[in-house]
């Protein structure tokens, strides 16, 4: 009887997706939180002094400041994402006709239907609040708003060969999210091609990218590849086992908020961010089974995860340049360069500017990225019309 209830290891040819599915909704969750966790932290390190930074603070702003610090494993749970996703659902794919000409346009649609909008916005931004002049749009590799950093921001080159565009620091993880998706397909096609030449080829690109890619892209494509791995193993065993690993994920999450590295991306913290990310991992494999019909919480956790998740990728680009507005608008309007934690309407004014940059994402994801799929059917149609495109992805699939 013991041995029955010990978790069972089971491995899926197949990842499996589908809106009724315990892992789909949590990972829907953790997308639109993981967003929301790095603005409101973001927009905190950008109005508010640093917690140790005030003399006696307040109880409320150890909890805000303790709450808001987990954009650093917010992070880690977009490359653990990333690779469930976008990884497991080029393994189902592959060996199919025309698979990694359909990938590329999935990727590149998915990159650049909300990145285009966004830098052109953040140039109007930075025009709007006196950040440049006309002259200051160039084409100088150095210049942050210059068309070379505009365009090499687009394929990944920021933190590799320019800055990001516009100071939008959160870009940095798109640079590997973006080679990530290159690096994969190529290491996908040594174990799955029958031609030596072809195997040999994706070795050498391997190999000259891991040379040619800053180390800390290349180590972090270890999590990365974690969340490919993970989307084909399902864990079977009871709630109870799963409440406990829900329970040590937290405490964990805790841990490394408290006494982990939050300031870097590097060999130095790969060891504690791999850790935190089996976490994450196993207890995901353990819920992939559908909810029961009978379940009253599916449905409204799968709406609410599915609404932010949706806009979720527009808000992680979009916060920083609206970030660098709300700075300006706030100490030209009110003479306020730094909220104050001991002034009630500060904490009003600060829950007042996040919700402006939610609503603003939303409004962005609206305009732009909801457009993707369209978008995405229309450059297969129009590059790879001899083939049948596939059906448009669910977007949790994207």
């Amino acid at each position: 009887m013991y041995l029955q209830k010990m978790p069972r290891l089971v491995f899926q040819r197949h990842g499996v997706l589908g809106e009724d599915n315990w892992h789909s909704v949590l990972i829907s969750l953790l997308r639109g939180l993981a967003a929301l966790i790095v603005a409101a932290a973001h927009l905190r390190a950008a109005m508010y002094p640093g917690l140790h930074a005030v003399v006696d603070p307040p109880l409320w702003f150890k909890g805000f400041a303790f709450f808001t610090g987990f954009a650093h494993q917010a992070v880690v749970v977009f490359f653990v994402i990333s690779g469930w996703l976008v990884g497991g659902s080029l393994l189902n794919r592959i060996g199919q006709p025309q698979a990694l000409s359909n990938y590329a346009v999935d990727r590149l649609t998915r990159l650049w239907t909300v990145l285009v909008p966004t830098f052109l916005l953040t140039l109007l931004f930075a025009a709007g609040t006196g950040a440049i002049g006309q002259s200051d749009i160039d084409y100088s590799p150095d210049n942050k708003y210059s068309a070379v950093t505009f365009a090499g921001n687009l394929v990944g080159l920021q933190h590799v060969l320019l800055p990001d565009f516009g100071g939008n620091f959160a870009l940095w993880s798109l640079a590997n999210e973006t080679w990530y998706y290159l690096a994969f397909p190529l290491l996908a096609l040594v174990w799955t091609t029958h031609s030596g030449v072809a195997r040999f080829a994706c070795l050498a690109a391997l190999l000259l990218l891991s040379t040619f890619l800053p180390s800390a892209i290349v180590g972090y494509f270890l999590i990365w590849l974690l969340g490919v791995a993970f989307s084909r193993i399902r864990i079977e065993c009871g709630n109870g086992m799963r409440w406990a690993w829900a329970a040590l994920l937290a405490g964990g999450a805790c841990y490394y908020r408290l006494r982990g590295e939050l300031d870097a991306y590097d060999l130095t913290t790969l060891k504690q961010d791999i850790l935190c990310a089996l976490l994450y991992l196993v207890l995901l494999a353990s819920l992939q089974f559908k909810a029961s019909p009978t379940s009253k919480l599916v449905r409204p956790l799968s709406k609410v995860g599915h609404f932010f998740a949706e806009f979720s990728f527009s808000l992680y680009v979009l916060h920083v340049p609206l970030i660098g507005v709300l700075h300006h608008w706030v100490t030209a309007q009110l003479g306020l360069r730094q909220l104050s934690p001991v002034v009630p309407l500060h904490t009003a004014l600060y829950f007042g500017m996040l919700a402006s940059l939610v609503i603003s994402a939303y409004v962005s994801y609206r305009l732009f990225e909801s457009r993707t799929p369209l978008i995405r059917r229309a450059m297969k149609d129009l590059l790879l019309r001899h083939a049948p495109a596939p059906a448009i992805t669910r977007p949790s699939e994207r």
